[in-house]
C-alpha cells in the first residue's frame, strides 16, 4: 500500500506557505492567515480568504497569523491550516494519508520540531518530516549540498532571516534571527507615521517594499502615491514616498540582518570561509528579493553574493526534491515522527 502514499512537501513560512507535489511543482501558495470567529471559536476562513480580512474584520472575527517568527505559536490553528492545505493541495478524492515534508528554521528547539510533526500528523499526514530551512534552499537552488565544499545559504522569508553554512550535507554554522520581511514592513509603517503623521496598514506597507524599496540607497528614485489615514484630522490623505526614504526607514532592520549574516561568517572554519569566497553568498527567499541587496550583502561582508533562481520558490523546491530522494537525505537532515 505504501506506494499509494502521495508525498507532499511544506514550506511553512510566517507569512505564506507554499506546498509542493513531486511531478506538479508548487501547487499552492497562500498566505499563513486563519480567521476565527471570537464568539464560537471556529474557524471561519484560512489563506487568500482570511488575508482579505486583515485589518477589515469586525469585533467577532479575528484573522492572525498562527505562525509567529517561524515556528508555531498557536498550535490548534496551525493543525487547522496545515489540515486544510493538505486537502486542497491532494484534492477531495484522495483517500491515502500523505507522506508530508515540512520545513523549519535552523535554530529550531526539538520540542518546535516535535510540535511540528504532531500537528501535521493530527492533520492527517501518514508520515511527517521535518527539515531545517537553510538545507532545503541549499536544495532548491541547486546546490550540491553533499561536496565537501563550503556553500553558504541566506534564506530571507516573513518571520526570520535564517543563515547558514553548508558542507558535506550538514549545517557547519547557522544563526536564525527573528529579523525580516515583516519587520520592514513594520519600519515602512512606523516612518510614514513619524514623517508624515500618516497611519497606513500592513498590506500598504508590503506594497511601499516590493514596489520602491532597495536596500542602499539609489540615483534614480522610484516615486509611489501613499494613500491612509491622517492621524490629526483622522481624515484619508494622499503622499508621495520616494526609494530613499524607504532605505533610511528600512536601514535598521536591514543592519541586523547583515549583522546575522557576518556572525556566521566569523564562526566559519577558515577552509570553508575560503570556499564562501569562491562560491559567493546564496540568497534565496521572498524577502531576498528587495532590490539591491545582494549589493548590500557585498558591501557589508566582502564577499559576493547572489539571488538565486526563483528565490521565492527555493525551500518549496527544495522539499519536493528531498522527498524525491528520502533515501539519500536522511542521514543528513530528517527527524521522523
Amino acid at each position: 500500500m505504501a506506494s499509494f502514499s502521495p508525498k507532499l512537501g511544506i514550506d511553512l513560512g510566517t507569512t505564506n506557505v507554499l506546498v509542493f507535489v513531486p511531478g506538479r511543482g508548487v501547487v499552492l501558495n497562500e498566505p499563513s492567515v486563519v480567521a476565527v470567529s471570537t464568539e464560537t471559536n471556529k474557524v471561519v476562513a484560512i489563506g487568500v480568504e482570511a488575508k482579505k480580512m486583515v485589518g477589515r474584520t469586525p469585533d467577532s472575527i479575528v484573522a492572525y497569523r498562527p505562525m509567529k517568527d517561524g515556528v508555531i505559536a498557536d498550535y490548534r490553528v496551525t493543525e487547522a491550516m496545515l489540515r486544510y492545505f493538505m486537502r486542497k493541495a491532494l484534492g477531495k478524492y484522495n483517500l491515502f494519508k500523505p507522506t508530508v515534508l515540512i520545513s523549519v528554521p535552523a535554530g529550531v528547539t526539538s520540542t518546535e520540531k516535535r510540535a511540528v510533526i504532531e500537528a501535521a500528523a493530527k492533520a492527517g499526514a501518514k508520515e511527517a518530516y521535518v527539515v531545517k530551512e537553510p538545507i532545503l534552499a541549499a536544495i532548491g537552488a541547486g546546490i550540491p549540498i553533499h561536496e565537501a565544499m563550503g556553500y553558504m545559504v541566506v534564506d530571507i522569508g516573513g518571520g526570520t532571516i535564517d543563515v547558514a553554512v553548508i558542507s558535506l550535507g550538514g549545517i557547519v554554522a547557522s544563526t536564525s534571527v527573528k529579523c525580516a520581511g515583516n519587520r520592514l514592513d513594520r519600519a515602512i509603517i512606523d516612518h510614514v507615521k513619524k514623517q508624515y503623521n500618516l497611519a497606513i496598514g500592513d498590506k500598504t506597507a508590503e506594497d511601499i517594499k516590493i514596489q520602491i524599496g532597495s536596500a542602499v540607497p539609489v540615483g534614480e528614485e522610484l516615486v509611489m502615491g501613499i494613500k491612509g489615514r491622517d492621524l490629526v484630522s483622522g481624515l484619508p490623505r494622499t503622499v508621495e514616498l520616494k526609494t530613499n526614504q524607504v532605505v533610511q526607514a528600512l536601514n535598521r532592520e536591514l543592519r541586523e540582518m547583515m549583522q546575522a549574516i557576518r556572525k556566521v561568517l566569523q564562526e566559519t572554519p577558515p577552509e570553508l570561509a575560503s570556499d564562501i569566497i569562491d562560491n559567493g553568498i546564496i540568497l534565496t527567499g521572498g524577502t531576498s528579493q528587495l532590490r539591491n541587496l545582494p549589493e548590500l550583502v557585498l558591501r557589508r561582508t566582502g564577499v559576493q553574493s547572489k539571488l538565486a533562481d526563483d528565490a521565492y520558490f527555493c525551500v518549496a523546491r527544495g522539499t519536493g526534491i528531498a522527498l524525491k530522494h528520502l533515501d539519500t537525505y536522511k542521514k543528513s537532515i530528517i527527524s521522523k515522527h
